[in-house]
């Protein structure tokens, strides 16, 4: 990557009492912003205000809506099928005419972006998918998300679209839920359904919230192939909340990479390389975006 590149990418904001110099770090991601909890500057900020598919980053934003509707958590309530028109792969464990609660559904899709939990929260929200996927743009702008709009509640279009800083808005909105915070962090769970009775298992999509070396409050991965991989964060950084957000990384563990990098800079002052090959594909994706 060139001098001028670089120099574009790694600005330098006045420094949080947590940060290290912006020109040590270095990320795979496209587009990313790091920004300590409550702060409004960013310590370092990386083609964050580009609008971009979010994937499943999407699913906090359906969290959101979920939270703010007042709608009781402990409902149960009757699977529907999935009905989606992004031709993606839709696949689900998920029994059609199963029931399970409200809170379990936005559980699995948090905690492992369960697709069609989603769907089944935003169709008995009232007035249907049609009037949740509104809410859900309704909430963007009145939090200030001028860069985000919402077609569906899983993330499965790539119409979806938002930046990473709009993004840091949506982490401090979800924050604020502690349920949020709870189902997104943990690492592992049963699910119990009834008619018919029987339980599935669901892993948490972030490795990080299992890692006792990290401390992570608010979670979230998003990955479809126009997205690259993606990965929201709040974590606890030398004892201070920090906002990560990672956009359109290539490869499934590179924005738990990043995350990595971004630990040591703040701890050493020097993230480390990344791959060249995730610096090849950065200059093609911002080809793509028109950036360079």
């Amino acid at each position: 990557m060139s001098a001028a590149v670089v120099a574009c990418i790694s600005i330098a904001y006045p420094v949080h009492t947590l940060a290290a110099n912006p020109a040590g770090l270095s990320l795979a991601s496209v587009s990313a912003v790091i920004v300590p909890f409550g702060v409004n500057q960013p310590i370092y900020s990386k083609h964050a205000d580009i609008q971009m598919p979010i994937a499943s980053l999407t699913k906090l934003m359906t969290a959101l809506v979920v939270m703010q509707s007042g709608q009781s958590l402990d409902e149960r309530l009757t699977l529907v099928p999935y009905r989606d028109n992004s031709g993606k792969n839709t696949y689900s464990r998920l029994r059609s005419g199963a029931q399970i609660s409200r809170r379990n559904l936005l559980h699995m899709a948090l905690m492992s972006s369960e697709n069609m939990a989603t769907y089944v929260l935003a169709h008995y929200y009232p007035g249907g998918v049609d009037a949740f996927v509104s809410r859900m743009n309704a909430t963007a702008q009145s939090l200030g998300m001028f860069k985000t709009r919402f077609v569906d509640p899983s993330g499965l279009s790539p119409s979806n679209v938002s930046s990473a800083n709009d993004l840091v808005k949506l982490a401090s909105a979800t924050y604020q839920h502690s349920e949020i915070r709870r189902l997104s962090t943990i690492g592992q769970a049963d699910m119990h359904f009834v008619n018919p009775s029987h339980a599935l298992s669901y892993t948490n999509t972030n490795p990080l919230v299992r890692n006792p070396n990290w401390q992570v409050h608010l979670s979230k991965t998003g990955y479809i192939e126009e997205a690259g991989r993606c990965l929201l964060m709040v974590a606890n950084i030398k004892g201070k909340l920090t906002t990560l957000v990672f956009l359109d990384s290539h490869g499934l563990r590179t924005p738990i990479g990043d995350a990595g990098r971004v630990r040591r800079w703040l701890e050493t002052g020097e993230s480390g390389a990344v791959p060249d090959s995730a610096l090849v594909y950065q200059r093609e994706r911002l080809k793509r975006l028109s950036v360079i």
